[in-house]
């Protein structure tokens, strides 16, 4: 049995020390080599022009170099947003977005291929979950886009395909190497990561106090409307998630978004409005409205403008922070998981 190459792109510092120490490098390599991987952003050991050949060579052998392959790019011709799908080593495909604001280049990764959560507006749900991204892969999604653009990314979000709390491990292990000094270097703050709301995962998260945006896919304004859109409120009931959430900002201190996808004669009417402000008030939180992306799977439609305006205005009585989000890369596969399911399903035929 081939013994399984090591994944040198998910290891710290400290741990690419001990490793080049182990194949009989000197410690300083490691650092060469981490810089050419998360400051470089090399896509190949034939790269890092100051490493022998013979060290090279070794790499290759001994190790598994994460580099993905773009495998297809749209571009918004409205405002720029370009959607990724990118191959894995293994033959499936991830989604990743780079959307363009004022305040920087925010991008947009998945963190699983596939996902079980099975919420039912969704895309990336429709064909299960496959496997867990190690946190090399989820870096390379970043690397990959600033290197096709030669911009550099301010932002990242955990909201793509998969859910990140059900990938919990690589996902601490990618915040930190993202966030470290010696790579990107990006601030925790500049980090948000998505959940449905795996209550036992998000403890787990705010106990280890970092400084990342918690944002919850809440998406209703009741437990038996959520029951309806999400089957994980079979395992967590609504107010239990919420509690979750309030006990994130007492361990961090960092005021929570909900997620919230107005779907057009399902979660959008003036009851629903009231329930959510009873259900959140008093909370250090931001809601963020999101116009349903209509998937041909399924058949949510998105509410009139006029009704979502008044969603929001409605919450903002309620002396609720709340924002409406902006649609970025509409005439392009827009929702997670819609650009890998038309390409999965071109392939199979």
């Amino acid at each position: 049995m081939q013994q399984e190459k090591t994944d040198i792109k998910s290891m710290n510092l400290e741990e690419l020390k001990s490793y080049m120490e182990s194949i009989g490098e000197k410690p300083f390599r490691a650092k060469q080599l981490y810089q050419w991987m998360h400051e470089k952003q090399a896509a190949s050991f034939d790269e890092m022009t100051n490493l022998s050949k013979s060290l090279q060579e070794k790499l290759k052998k001994e190790c598994h170099f994460v580099s993905l392959k773009q495998e297809a790019v749209q571009v918004s011709k409205i405002d720029g947003t370009r959607k990724y799908l990118f191959a894995l080593d293994d033959g499936n495909v991830i989604e990743s977005v780079l959307m363009r604001y004022k305040h920087g280049n925010s991008v947009c990764i998945s963190s699983q291929v596939g996902c079980r959560m099975g919420c039912r507006f969704c895309a990336s749900t429709l064909d299960g979950l496959v496997r867990g991204l190690t946190p090399s892969e989820m870096l390379d999604q970043i690397y990959r886009i600033t290197r096709d653009t030669g911009e550099r990314v301010a932002n990242v979000v955990v909201m793509g395909t998969g859910e990140p709390m059900d990938n919990f491990d690589n996902l601490l292990k990618f915040i930190e190497l993202l966030t470290d000094e010696n790579g990107l270097n990006i601030s925790q703050r500049n980090v948000t990561v998505s959940t449905c709301g795996i209550v036992p995962k998000m403890r787990e998260l705010a106990d280890k106090k970092l400084q990342i945006t918690l944002a919850l896919s809440l998406h209703a304004s009741s437990q038996e409307k959520r029951l309806e859109l999400m089957p994980i409120a079979n395992k967590y009931e609504i107010h239990e998630v919420i509690e979750a959430c309030r006990y994130y900002f007492e361990q961090t201190g960092r005021r929570v978004t909900f997620e919230y996808s107005l779907v057009g004669g399902v979660n959008d009417t003036d009851e629903d409005v009231r329930r959510l402000a009873d259900l959140i008030h008093g909370m250090n939180c931001h809601v963020n409205l999101i116009p349903v992306n209509p998937i041909k799977e399924r058949s949510y439609v998105q509410p009139d403008h006029e009704a979502i305006l008044n969603f929001k205005n409605r919450l903002e009585k309620n002396a609720i922070n709340v924002t409406i989000r902006r649609e970025m890369g509409r005439d392009i596969d827009g929702a997670c998981g819609q650009l890998r399911k038309r390409y999965i399903s071109h392939a199979e035929r």
